[in-house]
């Protein structure tokens, strides 16, 4: 039973709201509740009925799950745990930078320049109460600085073993991949070694890139162990870091009878790479370049059959024993038609692109008044015929010694694209140590190397999740900030493995999107005088957001009046 009670404190009268119960037959009060004096009282009752003067709506749902995350995985206390407290006179620990850059990297990625602006949109300022002075882009930088490279490492150590023992991460599988990110750091920058120019995935080989190998479960790709590196180095050589990193954080977990597969590509392949996964107690499937086993690629398609037709439509193999690096391995050949069409489409395009190149030189040099030698015009169509197995397919006779007497002649050999979709267009050579999977099971984990391919895709996306911005330009404050994004993605997959796992299955981006539906309105009411007076609320959820707000607990987060 609910009453209102009166208190005198020093002359005047205050007023409370008492719950009521019984409990083991006898009454207790249960709560209660400061109402305020009777002119308070009389307000409150006025401003329930009146329109407020100015209403304002902050982002809610997207920040608030985000923030529920980094505190189930304990970001901030292993953060401060692990670089230890700052001075007293510090805005903020260095946790709470972390969590604070981490969440703006999930949610809106911006500089840290920007952060105070974004960060007066949402409702952050009154679940992490922190001063606006604490905000600004120098204390992210000072809070950056007080990180080292091994700290980065045993920051990651420490939130992946939380994550797998508080998420019961399925670990099994693990899928190994490098990407490189375009910079935009000066060239004359020196402080930066990290950022070199090589091979741009990006394709802009105008800038400086930064590399990224990682290594995510097949558990909803979440990432497990993150390996930074200068862009100039081929990734074939940073292999043994990451795998020597993977073995010390999940090596006890596969000497203990959890058996652990690698998968990875062939651009990872090496004689001491797979010395290493041989020393080490990883299992593992990989793949062979189709080039370099002919004899593999010549064998009829009679003696392939199919793997699954349910789970992989249009598959079909055929497994054999070779010689990988002085190694007797199982192999499996597959063939998938859809694989081939795509190849066969892709190949008639570069063929197309490749035969429009010579006409254009052929009919330059017939008009015979062309200035280049034959040494040059030879380049230029060796140049051509660069991209992968052209010069098999098209032929070429230049004619002539001298410039005006140069002449090109070029066609295209039926049957030696008949030879590339017989022997070529649809084959991948798969090799592993696993001989006890079956033919599908090795497809299957060879084929989970698209969830780390989803997540460079993610960490690409300039919207949600993104390495973009990045306005870095020093080598250790570069670690940090890709530390930053890779445990935003790690919080974003593990959101979006939660929500499946309540029936939600969603893209990273519809799940942030659909949380950001719940937004938090600001109600402000001016009296007579002094400050106006605010009342918060939530906006209408529909049924999935509903469901969102209940799986990420945001009514802890949800204003209370």
């Amino acid at each position: 039973m609910a009453s209102i009670i009166s208190k005198k404190v020093n002359g005047n009268t205050y007023y409370y709201l008492r719950q009521m119960a019984r409990v083991g037959g006898k009454p207790k009060m249960i709560s209660e509740r400061y109402l305020g004096k009777a002119a308070d009282i009389e307000a409150a009752v006025a401003g329930s009925t009146a329109m407020p003067d100015s209403v304002a709506h902050r982002r809610f749902g997207d920040v608030a799950a985000v923030w529920s995350m980094l505190k189930r995985l304990g970001v901030g206390e292993i953060v401060d745990d692990v670089v230890g407290h700052r001075r007293s006179d510090a805005s903020a620990s260095v946790g709470t930078y972390f969590a604070l850059a981490i969440a703006n990297r999930v949610a809106a990625p911006c500089s840290k320049l920007a952060f105070s602006d974004w960060w007066a949109t949402t409702c952050g300022e009154r679940i992490v109460k922190l001063p606006a002075s604490a905000l600004d882009h120098r204390r992210f930088w000072e809070a950056m600085d007080a990180v080292s490279d091994d700290q980065l490492v045993e920051i990651e150590r420490r939130i992946v073993a939380r994550m797998v023992e508080s998420f019961g991460l399925d670990c099994s599988g693990l899928v190994l991949d490098m990407t490189n990110f375009a910079t935009y750091i000066d060239s004359a920058n020196d402080r930066a070694p990290i950022a070199q120019r090589g091979h741009a995935k990006q394709k802009r080989t105008d800038l400086r890139l930064v590399g990224l190998g990682l290594v995510v479960s097949t558990d909803f790709g979440v990432p497990l162990v993150s390996h930074a590196y200068a862009g100039n180095r081929p990734d074939v050589t940073q292999f043994p870091e990451v795998v020597a990193e993977l073995v010390a954080r999940f090596g006890p977990m596969a000497e203990s009878g959890c058996e652990l597969t690698l998968v990875y590509d062939a651009g990872q392949n090496s004689a001491g790479n797979h010395e290493l996964m041989v020393d080490s107690p990883l299992h593992f499937v990989g793949s062979l370049p189709p080039s370099d086993h002919p004899d593999l690629l010549a064998v009829p398609m009679g003696r392939y059959t199919t793997v699954d037709e349910e789970r992989f439509p249009g598959l079909r193999a055929f497994e054999s024993r070779v010689e990988v690096f002085g190694i007797q391995r199982r192999v499996v050949v597959t063939h998938s038609e859809n694989l081939h069409e795509k190849q066969a489409r892709g190949f008639e395009q570069t063929m197309a692109k490749a035969r429009r190149q010579l006409a254009a030189t052929s009919a330059r040099l017939k008009r015979g008044k062309g200035r280049k030698s034959k040494e040059q015009v030879e380049a230029e169509v060796a140049t051509i015929l660069k991209p992968r197995w052209l010069s098999r397919v098209i032929s070429t006779t230049l004619t002539g010694e001298e410039p005006p007497e140069l002449r090109l002649a070029f066609r295209t050999k039926p049957k030696a694209v008949a030879g590339l979709h017989e022997e070529l267009f649809g084959k991948r050579i798969l090799f592993t140590d696993r001989d006890e999977w079956s033919i599908a099971e090795v497809v299957a984990g060879y084929r989970s190397q698209s969830g780390v391919e989803a997540d460079f895709r993610q960490m690409k996306d300039p919207k949600v999740v993104s390495f973009s911005p990045m306005f870095h330009w020093t080598d250790q404050k570069i670690r940090v900030h890709v530390a930053h994004c890779v445990l935003a993605l790690m919080t974003a997959r593990l959101m979006v493995r939660e929500a499946a796992g309540a029936g939600m299955h969603m893209s990273v981006r519809e799940l942030l999107l659909t949380l950001a539906g719940i937004e938090e309105s600001v109600m402000l009411y001016q009296g007579e005088r002094g400050r106006p007076r605010a009342r918060r609320m939530l906006t209408s959820m529909d049924p999935t957001q509903q469901c969102l707000y209940d799986l990420f607990r945001l009514s802890d987060f949800a204003p209370k009046a």
